[in-house]
């Protein structure tokens, strides 16, 4: 298979992991096709690659995915679709993805899964991520199932984690499980095993435990993580903290809200080492990065805030129509529109709201955003600290805080809500030529859910007057400064 180059598919490419694989197959040599629940997402990210809009749970997308592929990457899962069914929809998605390789006649499937010591395995995420391996070995294609532990790399969850609870807390009150031992790998290893397991064939059909050379505590990474930052940090245990206290902890404390956490921090009570050395055998070309060193290159790409992926920007449950769709009638929808005039070019207004969010903030009384997204956090949203993927461009399926991208189009930019609301909303802004210049259009929409949506939009009415008011004229002040122009105009 090495020396053909063919066709592979690639499930999960708006993933953490998945969209950092597709460039590192095509540099091999491979042709890509991408499966994708919003297709927008993934079209013209990486020139030459297919996307197939369909679902890992729909054959008949499966068929069309895997037409004339010889092999596939299954990098999906049901984690992000609540607690309720997860693992029955791992199995469900699992089985369908394994008949449609069979129909298709591909040749191998390469399968990333997690660590852990079958039988002592107490997450119940965990447990799933195994059956899924058994479900797709249960076919007649060949399945290599590549198992790791926690993902060392800027952007991903476990990194956030562990970063952010070690960056914020000198001293640390932790559960009994940060004494659990794990092998954490470097993502771009992790990487390096990927697309090796796909070019040697000796690995068709085996289970390949891949991990760093240390075996760690969680309390040794966050250590080891203030020794490469230069802090100084104490760690205390207590037995009374259960997973699930923790992951509201972790909610708290870092950008990673309690339905991630949870999977997350349950994982990390079982074990997580490699029980067997078949991929330093078959793979042995590929580096193992020290912990220590992976993540100084992690602090480091972070710090450039221009991350190729972020765990963030995984399709979690069925995408929300897009507002040109049609989803919102016109009766109903409730609106705030600001429209402020400037001398200042369209490339300098594009720019300026292309930076909306993350460590730019939201341009007028940021206080009160924190404030709303800090109350989101407690009733069990997303909050405001999930920042963004790159500091200066925006693409479809982004996250922007508590926002998402729904829609980036010349001279349109498009944000869906995410934060808990009684109702949907979308914040659009639009950029265009005027009479004597140009101007920015910022409009707020707002689909109450019932007479509590219509109550909440009006009980927070002169607040929209105060914030976004003020948020359209400083977006337009950031555009004229940049680019060095006199402002004209007021909102209207």
């Amino acid at each position: 298979m090495a020396t053909e180059r063919g066709l592979v598919l690639v499930t999960g490419a708006t993933g953490y992991v998945g969209g950092r694989l597709v460039p590192r197959l095509l540099e091999d040599g491979w042709r890509v096709r991408c499966l994708a629940r919003e297709p927008r997402r993934l079209e013209g990210r990486w020139p030459g690659v297919e996307v197939v809009a369909g679902d890992a749970g729909d054959p008949e997308s499966l068929r069309r995915a895997l037409a004339g592929c010889q092999a596939a990457y299954y990098l999906v899962h049901a984690m992000g679709g609540g607690e309720r069914g997860f693992a029955e929809r791992d199995r469900a998605w699992a089985a369908a993805f394994r008949d449609a390789a069979e129909g298709a006649s591909v040749r191998r499937i390469v399968y990333l899964g997690g660590l852990g010591r079958r039988g002592q395995v107490t997450s119940r995420h965990l447990a799933s991520r195994h059956e899924v391996g058994d479900v797709l070995r249960s076919g007649t294609v060949p399945v290599t199932e590549l198992r790791a532990a926690m993902i060392v790399g800027a952007g991903s969850a476990s990194f956030d984690m562990l970063r952010h609870l070690t960056e914020r807390l000198p001293v640390m009150v932790c559960p009994r499980w940060v004494h659990t031992r794990s092998q954490p790998i470097y993502v771009e290893d992790a990487l390096d095993y990927l697309v090796g397991a796909l070019a040697e064939p000796r690995c068709a059909g085996e289970i390949l435990d891949i991990g760093g050379p240390e075996v760690l505590t969680y309390a040794e990474m966050m250590l080891a993580y203030a020794e490469v930052r230069g802090l100084r940090r104490y760690i205390f245990t207590v037995p009374v903290l259960t997973p699930r206290l923790s992951a509201y902890w972790v909610n708290l404390v870092t950008p990673v809200p309690a339905s991630i956490a949870f999977p997350l921090v349950e994982g990390l009570r079982s074990e997580m080492v490699c029980e067997n050395d078949r991929a330093l055998e078959l793979l042995p070309n590929v580096r193992r990065t020290p912990f220590r060193e992976a993540v100084a290159a992690s602090i480091r790409e972070a710090e450039t805030r221009h991350l190729a992926t972020k765990w963030t920007g995984a399709s979690r449950g069925r995408p929300a129509a897009s507002l040109d769709a049609g989803p919102l009638p016109e009766r109903g929808v409730l609106r705030d529109r600001r429209v402020v005039r400037t001398r200042a070019p369209l490339e300098a207004l594009e720019r300026a709201v292309l930076r909306v969010g993350g460590e730019t903030g939201w341009y007028y009384a940021d206080a009160l955003w924190r404030i709303r997204g800090g109350l989101d956090r407690l009733i069990g949203g997303v909050g405001l600290r999930r920042g963004r993927r790159d500091a200066e461009t925006l693409e479809i399926g982004d996250a922007v805080d508590f926002w998402r991208v729904e829609d980036r189009a010349p001279g349109r930019l498009l944000l869906r809500a995410e934060m808990r609301l009684p109702g949907r909303a979308w914040l659009e802004f639009r950029w265009r030529e005027a009479e004597g210049g140009r101007e920015l259009e910022q409009t707020a929409h707002y689909l109450p859910g019932g007479l509590l949506g219509v109550l909440y939009w009006w009980a927070l009415w002169p607040l929209h007057v105060f914030v976004f008011g003020g948020m359209a004229r400083n977006i337009v002040r950031a555009a004229e400064r940049a680019s060095g122009t006199a402002r004209k105009g007021e909102a209207v």
